[in-house]
């Protein structure tokens, strides 16, 4: 007998995975914009309200805070009452928060709604990469949720051409304006994606996901004669709910472990950089425009990282992908630190990019799959909400280097520290690291106890 599973994991790619790609693609654009601006927000507001780089390091803060809770929230919730609902409510919540963001009279206010963007975002990720990840066939979907990362490196770059264009002359309101309104359309254009048919399966809706299932059969040309098992036996079998303490359990706690201490790591290593590149590159010299422009340029370097990334994911696995990248980000961390000319900032900067950024599509790819299916969006929210706490501590951080050492010893040790942690973050994946290139969902799930 088929069931849900097994008739998804046979699947092509098909019309309607492509449009639930797209759609789920684009708000993940927008939310990237919102994301990049902040950077570009940092230096130009640092300069209109005269802020320290403590107060400017409490404001990257506050959103990866207020994303370390809606990570967690939005997990359990998705596991609850599906993917389709999260990722739709999170995206509003986030549009909102950000366009209100440029109406900000005063320090304070901005920190608070900075916290709500961040919910709305750090809610809407988890739960993104989970439903593609559901709805991919076993051969095509690490590839798929990384391309799906890869509408980020869209957001960042319209975000670096905004920042470089718009926010010299216009100021930084108009950055979170421009954010605002294209991501409460995309939130709009989402009342057209389906729920997870895995996740209905887990519910017991088994009529619903047979229906879903059916339609990119059709699209695929496959016929199916006896589809699922048993409705009643399943839909009992089904709902078992796995809770937050069960994924520190025997069952699943080396997995877990290894998937906190990458998402802390990239996190505190990608934020660490990321936020801070225009006041760093300022810092040592440049003009604000021109660390626009430099960082414009290193947003390029984004897209052949997610190619390459999802090309590998596929033909070498997961693990030995993620444990290259995680180096070659550590490598490229320390150039940029040591860069000694405009040429190469640029090079390195780019490499540095390239790396994470590829990284960070093997690792929304990774993650999903590790747990089983009614606790996927769970464990993914938890250890995404892990992670957001390294991104908080990064901009916290940042600052006390440059007041304790200076500017230019500095900028130079903030970045021998991203060297480490990335280092940190490569050894754990090659030693502890898990395979599961070629492997349904529920067969790495079911495995989860064995030794690696």
């Amino acid at each position: 007998m088929l069931n849900i599973t097994n008739r998804i994991d046979r699947l092509p790619t098909t019309p309607m995975l492509r449009k639930i790609l797209f759609l789920t693609g684009i708000g993940w654009m927008f939310d990237a914009m919102d994301q990049g601006m902040v950077s570009g927000v940092m230096a130009a507001i640092g300069k209109d309200w005269a802020l320290t780089t403590g107060q400017l390091g409490l404001l990257g803060s506050a959103g990866m805070l207020g994303m370390a809770v809606g990570a967690a929230l939005s997990g359990m919730a998705a596991d609850r009452w599906g993917r389709r609902t999260v990722i739709t409510s999170t995206l509003i919540i986030f549009g909102i928060a950000s366009g209100l963001s440029g109406f900000a009279v005063n320090y304070q206010m901005l920190l608070i709604l900075r916290f709500l963007t961040g919910f709305g975002l750090g809610g809407e990720l988890p739960a993104a990469s989970t439903l593609i990840s559901e709805y991919s066939p076993t051969k095509i979907r690490g590839r798929n949720v990384i391309i799906l990362e890869s509408f980020w490196a869209w957001g960042w770059i319209v975000a670096a051409l905004v920042a470089y264009m718009l926010i010299p002359v216009y100021g930084w309101r108009v950055a979170f304006w421009i954010g605002a309104v294209p991501a409460l359309f995309a939130a709009y254009l989402r009342k057209a994606i389906p729920e997870s048919p895995r996740y209905l399966e887990s519910v017991g809706k088994i009529e619903e996901a047979d229906i879903l299932v059916g339609k990119m059969e059709q699209q695929a040309g496959i016929s199916v004669e006896l589809k699922s098992h048993d409705t009643e036996m399943r839909s009992r079998e089904n709902k078992v709910r796995v809770t937050f303490l069960d994924l520190w359990s025997g069952k699943y706690i080396r997995s877990t472990i290894v998937l906190w201490v990458i998402w802390f790591g990239i996190n505190f290593g990608y934020y660490g950089f990321v936020l801070w590149t225009p006041t760093l590159l300022m810092s040592n010299g440049f003009a604000l425009v021109k660390s626009f422009e430099f960082t414009l340029i290193m947003c390029l370097a984004q897209l052949p990282g997610y190619f390459s990334a999802a090309y590998l994911v596929e033909r070498v696995g997961r693990k030995k992908v993620l444990s290259v990248y995680f180096a070659g980000t550590a490598v490229a961390a320390w150039l940029f630190g040591h860069a000694g000319s405009t040429s190469e900032v640029l090079m390195f900067g780019c490499l540095l990019y390239f790396f994470s950024l590829g990284a960070w599509g093997c690792v929304y790819a990774y993650t999903p799959e590790i747990y089983p299916t009614a606790a996927r969006a769970s464990g993914t929210g938890w250890a995404a909400a892990f992670g957001r706490l390294g991104a908080f501590t990064a901009p916290l951080i940042v600052p006390v280097i440059f007041s304790t050492y200076g500017e230019q010893l500095g900028y130079r040790y903030v970045f021998v520290m991203l060297t480490a942690v990335f280092a940190i973050v490569a050894f754990v994946v090659a030693i502890l690291g898990k395979e599961t290139m070629g492997k349904s969902l529920e067969e790495i799930s079911g495995d989860a106890e064995t030794s690696i």
